[in-house]
């Protein structure tokens, strides 16, 4: 993903090793020497890139893939997400973020946000356990109602802190009718010097909301200010979003899913915004980042009917890895196979039905791709995936405990 370290705009190059030490990439090139007690893996005729970001997501939505098909955002949120989520305990919590952690890491991501809605502490601990046991690379996002907002603080310096993979975001959702509380997540960002992270303009109807007035009023219009979704922008919003150097997350899928509508993502890009690629939890149904790729390209192109738009693949691929790290300030420790970063790396084997023959790599990583696909994955230098199978897990018992606690919720209800 640079192209100062080789050929083309992600800076391709052919027949090299990656060495990794000490949970950095320590070297990138031709033929490299090979440092005693160093392990091997051969990779040839493989595809070794960045690990995809994941900027946007709700794990926890895990318990309810599939649910509320046939409805819109305001359906959705009504009938499956608000009627869930303030019935899982804390025990079932822990399994079903587990499980929407572990999909994603087999899927290639090894860096995600996941935007947690208000939390009791015990639960919180639960969740952020969950997250710490799978090995990736994570930004827990909080929101809490101003009664228990000292929680954001105490979950980062408690549970957040202490963790070398983990970051905090303060999470919210801009609106006038909340502005007080729009302002007091935005100060207590400040506070801890971590980013806002607000949906915005999700659904054309929030436009009564007024989520850029909003946030322009309490001064978080900047590079620290995270907006997800972000569809029904003006030509003036967006400006003022290039303007202030604001971050913005897409999340193609669930929005075509709850039919709310396509992010102007050419305007944006055009504009140098940065922006990143999000599964948003339960309404991406799947962890699959290859298909969220292929929706990124193909809702501009259905949309303009001109295949030159932006995103090109070189784009999507940039979006889907180095792209995200920018947008949510991680770009100097992940997001491209620099030698100094992190070693975040997976391991694409294009030997399978689905992707050979090779007639572009490029292109086919993002056309022809699928979870299966990734051989390997390293978060920090740790194997999370291996030979196609995660490491040290038990993928049976994950499904099974989720399934109870699904059952449990549904025998409640």
């Amino acid at each position: 993903m640079d192209p100062a370290l080789g050929e083309g705009p992600l800076g391709t190059v052919e027949d090299a090793d990656v060495l990794m030490r000490d949970g950095v990439i320590a070297a990138v090139g031709k033929r490299l020497p090979t440092p005693p007690g160093t392990q091997v893996i051969d990779t040839a005729g493989q595809l070794v890139m960045p690990g995809f970001v994941d900027v946007h997501t709700h794990l926890w939505q895990s318990s309810m893939r599939g649910g509320c098909a046939d409805r819109d955002l305001f359906g959705w949120l009504a009938d499956c997400n608000r009627a869930t989520f303030s019935r899982i305990t804390p025990a079932d919590m822990y399994r079903f973020v587990r499980l929407g952690a572990l999909d994603s890491v087999q899927s290639g991501v090894t860096t995600l946000v996941d935007w947690v809605d208000a939390l009791p502490y015990d639960t919180t601990v639960q969740y952020v356990r969950a997250l710490a046991g799978t090995g990736v690379r994570f930004t827990y996002a909080m929101f809490q109602a101003e009664r228990d907002a000292s929680l954001i603080t105490r979950t980062k310096k408690e549970l957040i802190d202490p963790l070398p993979l983990a970051s905090a975001q303060v999470a919210t959702h801009a609106a006038r009718a909340i502005r007080g509380l729009n302002r007091l997540h935005w100060e207590i960002a400040g506070d801890l010097g971590v980013m806002l992270n607000s949906h915005v303009l999700e659904h054309s109807e929030q436009r009564a909301d007024d989520p850029i007035g909003t946030l322009t009023d309490i001064g978080a219009l900047g590079p620290r200010l995270l907006m997800n979704h972000a569809i029904h922008l003006t030509d003036e919003e967006i400006a003022a979003v290039a303007a202030h150097d604001v971050r913005v997350a897409h999340c193609p899928l669930s929005n075509m899913r709850l039919a709310s509508g396509i992010m102007r993502l050419p305007d944006l890009g055009r504009r140098g915004v940065k922006a990143g690629l999000g599964q948003d939890g339960g309404t991406n149904d799947s962890s699959d980042f290859f298909a969220l790729m292929k929706a990124a390209i193909g809702l501009q192109r259905a949309r303009s009917l001109e295949t030159s738009v932006f995103p090109q693949v070189h784009d999507v691929l940039r979006l889907a890895t180095l792209g995200g790290a920018e947008a949510i300030g991680l770009a100097d420790t992940v997001g491209s196979l620099n030698p100094g970063k992190r070693a975040d790396v997976i391991v694409i084997n294009p030997a399978a039905l689905n992707f050979a023959p090779r007639f572009d790599w490029i292109n086919q990583i993002v056309f022809n791709g699928r979870p299966e696909n990734v051989r390997a994955v390293f978060v920090d230098g740790r194997p999370l995936k291996l030979d196609g199978r995660l490491v040290d897990v038990d993928t049976d018992r994950v499904v099974r405990e989720a399934e109870s606690a699904a059952t449990r919720l549904r025998s409640a209800s």
